[in-house]
């Protein structure tokens, strides 16, 4: 497994060759950018992106669907964690070596990547949250898909990966974030429900504004009548 994409005719090589050699035609200072882009930037906007979204989610009224809401918000980092872990096996026996130390030419932005190359944590991580979140909710997933990609772009560019390891990262962290969505759900959400009713931590889950503005089920909204005030009294 180790002989993957070896001849300069294989497509994956090819790719691999036009992408990076963009990195050659750039200036020092966008390189720069894409470096600090595609090692930390992208994987803190990742973070960013699902803080957001659970912090508008705290608006809901109802319970069930904040904790829901909560519950797979808090699955897109487990389940980055999880596929990352699933790869340490794959990338064992694949042990495929970096880009750069089989082919020559390239233009290599980040030094010291020692390890094997296929599939990219990077973009295993970053799809993995992202398809979560996806599952959580509909436009911030968009969003994070897009963050992914352009991920999966960046570590070409960078002449860190082949374009066949980051495919695999986008495999795999879809793979785990949806295969394994059922049991995270069943697992996070009763707990969400419980963090949702304490009075302390309740705010997680649901904003204070949005517990006040609750009606609890058997609640009555409409203006009680004449008669049902006389009696009240």
């Amino acid at each position: 497994m180790a002989g993957l994409a070896q001849s300069g005719s294989n497509p994956d090589v090819e790719l691999l060759y036009d992408i990076n050699g963009l990195a050659k035609d750039a200036p020092h200072w966008f390189d720069t950018v894409m470096e600090y882009v595609g090692e930390y930037g992208l994987l803190f906007a990742m973070v960013l992106l699902v803080l957001w979204c659970w912090w508008t989610g705290r608006r809901r009224a109802d319970a069930d669907e904040a904790a829901s809401s909560a519950a797979a918000l808090l699955w897109a980092p487990l389940a980055a964690g999880i596929a990352v872990l699933v790869n340490v096996p794959i990338r064992g026996f694949v042990e495929r070596p970096r880009p750069f130390r089989d082919h020559q030419g390239l233009e290599v932005l980040v030094s010291g990547k020692d390890d094997f190359s296929f599939v990219s944590d990077h973009a295993t991580l970053t799809m993995a949250m992202a398809v979560a979140l996806f599952v959580a909710n509909r436009r911030f997933g968009l969003v994070g898909i897009g963050l992914a990609l352009l991920e999966g772009f960046c570590r070409v560019y960078m002449g860190v990966h082949y374009p066949t390891d980051v495919i695999g990262g986008f495999a795999l962290g879809t793979a785990v974030a949806l295969l394994l969505s059922p049991l995270a759900m069943a697992l996070l959400t009763p707990l969400t429900r419980a963090i949702g009713r304490s009075p302390r931590a309740g705010w997680l889950i649901r904003s204070r504004s949005s517990q006040k503005g609750a009606v609890l089920p058997g609640t009555r909204t409409e203006p009680a009548s004449g008669t049902e005030r006389d009696l009240a009294a």
